[in-house]
């Protein structure tokens, strides 16, 4: 195979979830030393980036961000198979962390099936739902409005976020990648997630499988401890490949 349509195949396979050197050397049988020469060479062109032991999708540019709205419509029969085995971390009792996102918002809608929960979050669209749950607190994180995704960020949200702990936060995400974290569409939303995830002792990530090793955005949170990923079957071994070889990650494939 010349090195170009090699470099090419390359590339395709870090954008489907296949990361790390090993994995790379033995899909195109060629040594350690090639598989870096190749990465290098990509990263050098902006179309990946240089990780431990291998590489993650990066996209040149920033894809435009989608509405709430538009994000309620898009998959939202598997958001919602998504929110149901979410709901299956969540016991009467739990005090939780709520992150913005139509996954979670989803979420929101069935928490009524769960007794003496108290709930923090920034999510505005979730609050109506969240108000109309009889036996469960809700505390709001004040902040600056972001309309694009009606949530609340910046310093007053990060302050709240400071003076309180979970036993479980639930967060969505622009994309997710094994090996980078979490992806949003700007650095403050990125440093809220970041912040959530030191407050919380579980941390779960809903994501759909289109989000798998998709660095839609340029601004990442990482995610050091132990956390939990719920996605759907459509990704494919490959993408899934990726989650399952983190010693961090506890995957759950949700059937469709």
């Amino acid at each position: 195979m010349k090195v170009a349509k090699r470099r090419s195949a390359m590339l395709e396979a870090v954008h489907s979830g296949i990361t790390d050197v090993e994995t790379l050397c033995e899909r195109f049988n060629i040594s350690e030393a090639t598989v870096r020469r190749d990465l290098a060479s990509l990263a050098d062109e902006g179309y990946i980036v240089r990780t431990y032991g291998g590489a993650a999708a990066v996209v040149g540019k920033r894809e435009p961000e989608l509405s709430l709205v538009q994000r309620q419509h898009e998959r939202g029969d598997i958001k919602a198979h998504l929110a149901l085995a979410a709901l299956g971390h969540i016991e009467d009792g739990d005090t939780l962390l709520l992150d913005g996102g139509s996954t979670t918002t989803a979420l929101a809608k069935l928490l009524g099936q769960r007794r003496g929960l108290h709930v923090f979050t920034n999510n505005l669209a979730a609050l109506p739902v969240l108000a109309a749950i009889q036996d469960c607190k809700v505390t709001f994180l004040g902040g600056d409005l972001r309309a694009a995704s009606m949530t609340t960020y910046g310093v007053t949200a990060q302050a709240a976020l400071e003076r309180l702990s979970v036993n479980k936060l639930f967060m969505s995400a622009d994309g997710v990648v094994a090996d980078l974290g979490l992806c949003e569409a700007s650095a403050e939303q990125a440093y809220l997630k970041e912040m959530m995830i030191r407050r919380a002792l579980h941390v779960v990530v809903l994501a759909d499988s289109s989000k798998l090793g998709n660095a839609r955005q340029q601004h990442w949170t990482p995610i050091l401890s132990q956390w939990t990923l719920i996605t759907d079957d459509q990704a494919g071994d490959d993408r899934l490949e990726a989650f399952k070889r983190r010693r961090a990650v506890t995957l759950e494939v949700v059937k469709i």
